[in-house]
């Protein structure tokens, strides 16, 4: 198995990689902030077992749980996204209609695959923002995934102002798609693949309805029922509130996530949520009481991952480059027969 393209050689230096990465990361937080509205938060690494505020993602991965000494031996989890967490401190911390938070999320998910793209150690940019119920609908949806590529293309032009061999690629729009009409285009292929072509095609391209039921039974990609809103009908005859930004990376050659955002669930999308997964049992535990009674408010949030946005920008092979983890002994050693090492 190879882990890099043919001739792959790195533009930028180890040294130069790590300053990049702080300028990279610098600029977008700010752009980010800005475009959305958001003040940053302080976020837990770790939460209460058994209360629901965990990330459950696809509904198969396990997080990593230890028990604390000093509180009678409770249990925690290392969290696995903020998806939820963020939902509850826009209710504690007051914040208004039309403005939100973000924060620095490091997570564990030790059952991730472990490849260019992805690793078991998790850094991304969650945020949130409430909104009301007239916000609830795709155009909302849309416009600010408009401000979010809006903030991508900016500090793409910033990194190549201070870094000239790293030439923007971006185009000036995102294409929108729904999951529905994706399959319909490529009736006859899995869900990356048909995530590589429109990316390959139209250079960004947002997919909406992951995790919603499709016409032939799948599902285009895996979301947790408590979270996203992938089954409210849209006006336009399809359903789900939510979607991810896909990039086309030259330098791999391949569609790239950079993030997976949308509308939240209210009560009834809960509801209805659950029982479509047969998760009914999760209504009884302390975050979703709070969204059931009515304590939490409307919201639209998502995770934007830091080193795959470092990745796509500073036009790395693979994560390891911009990452401390771990990885295969073989990844590292084709690195090393490149000449440079991966972090």
């Amino acid at each position: 198995m190879r882990y890099f393209p043919d001739s792959y050689k790195p533009l930028l230096s180890v040294r130069e990689t790590e300053r990049a990465i702080k300028i990279v990361k610098d600029i977008f937080e700010k752009e980010l902030s800005g475009a959305l509205r958001l003040s940053r938060v302080t976020s837990p690494i770790f939460v209460p077992s058994g209360s629901g505020i965990n990330d459950d993602l696809n509904g198969v991965e396990k997080p990593v749980s230890f028990t604390v000494s000093g509180l009678g031996g409770q249990g925690m989890e290392i969290v696995q996204s903020l998806a939820k967490w963020k939902r509850m401190a826009l209710a504690d911390y007051g914040i208004a209609c039309g403005r939100g938070i973000y924060t620095d999320m490091n997570a564990l998910r030790p059952d991730d695959e472990i490849d260019e793209i992805h690793s078991i150690y998790v850094d991304q940019w969650d945020w949130e923002q409430a909104i009301s119920p007239e916000m609830r609908n795709l155009d909302y949806l849309k416009s600010c995934v408009r401000e979010i590529y809006s903030a991508l293309k900016r500090t793409e032009f910033l990194i190549h102002e201070t870094y000239s061999c790293l030439t923007p690629c971006l185009p000036d729009d995102i294409y929108f798609i729904h999951s529905e009409d994706a399959l319909a285009l490529y009736p006859d292929v899995d869900a990356p693949e048909r995530e590589r072509r429109l990316a390959k095609e139209h250079g960004a391209v947002f997919i909406i309805g992951i995790g919603g039921l499709l016409p032939d039974g799948s599902r285009h990609g895996g979301r947790a029922p408590d979270y996203d809103d992938w089954s409210t009908p849209t006006t336009d005859g399809h359903i789900g509130l939510n979607g991810d930004i896909i990039v086309w990376d030259d330098v791999r050659g391949n569609s790239l996530e950079l993030s997976s955002m949308g509308i939240r669930v209210d009560q009834a999308a809960l509801l209805r949520q659950l029982e479509e997964k047969g998760c009914q049992e999760r209504k009884g535990l302390y975050w979703h009481q709070r969204l059931l009674n009515g304590e939490l408010p409307l919201s639209i949030g998502g995770g934007i991952g830091q080193s795959r946005l470092c990745m796509f920008l500073l036009k790395k092979a693979h994560i390891g480059e911009v990452q401390a983890s771990v990885w295969q002994e073989e990844a590292k050693a084709e690195a090393r027969s490149l000449g440079f090492s991966l972090i």
